[in-house]
């Protein structure tokens, strides 16, 4: 694994600039990966890792940084709950840990850098040092994750009834004997023009 201000270093040229939410990204990733077992995400490890982020801020562009998951691989998914956290999932030990982000981090930057009068980048480079206990609260959890939500080839493919576009990895829905794509089932978030 490379070292801290490596991985921080290209984690800051993928998301395009350095704030606080991509050191918490790179520690929270290496806290994780530590703690499931995973050496090389990038290389030999790389198919055993599965990654649930819950926020979609610039922590979730460190932790695909240093991981390597994303969405497009479907080695990471995005649970929309607003919260910055994220949970580290080791697909052959099942061995899994939620890492949640305390807010309290916050005013402990004061404690490691109250020399800097500005606070986001107190926090930044607090959040650098600050004792991993101080920044994290870890959980040892058993993540559920979906067979359609794996990595790997689609396991259904159906066509919308209504709108005829293609709906892949069980995510239609049959809704009055009609097999629909949400969009069709739900309301559509655009409107054609």
């Amino acid at each position: 694994m490379e070292s801290f201000e490596k991985l921080l270093q290209e984690s800051t040229r993928v998301h395009g600039h350095i704030c606080a939410g991509q050191v918490i990204g790179v520690r929270m990733s290496l806290l994780g990966l530590s703690l499931i077992g995973i050496d090389e995400p990038r290389g030999k490890d790389r198919k055993k890792l599965y990654v649930i982020v819950e926020i979609d801020r610039c922590a979730t562009d460190a932790i695909q940084s240093v991981t390597g998951c994303s969405l497009g691989k479907r080695s990471m998914r995005w649970l929309d709950y607003g919260v910055m956290a994220a949970t580290f999932v080791n697909l052959e030990s099942g061995k899994a840990v939620r890492i949640t982000a305390l807010e309290e981090a916050r005013e402990h930057s004061n404690k490691y850098c109250a020399e800097i009068t500005d606070k986001y980048k107190r926090q930044l480079e607090a959040y650098k040092v600050m004792e991993e206990d101080e920044l994290f609260r870890v959980q040892n959890v058993q993540a559920t994750i979906a067979e359609e939500d794996m990595p790997g080839r689609p396991l259904k493919r159906v066509q919308c009834e209504r709108c005829l576009d293609w709906v892949q990895d069980k995510r239609d829905l049959l809704v009055k004997g009609e097999t629909l794509c949400r969009q069709c089932a739900d309301g559509r978030y655009y409107i054609e023009l």
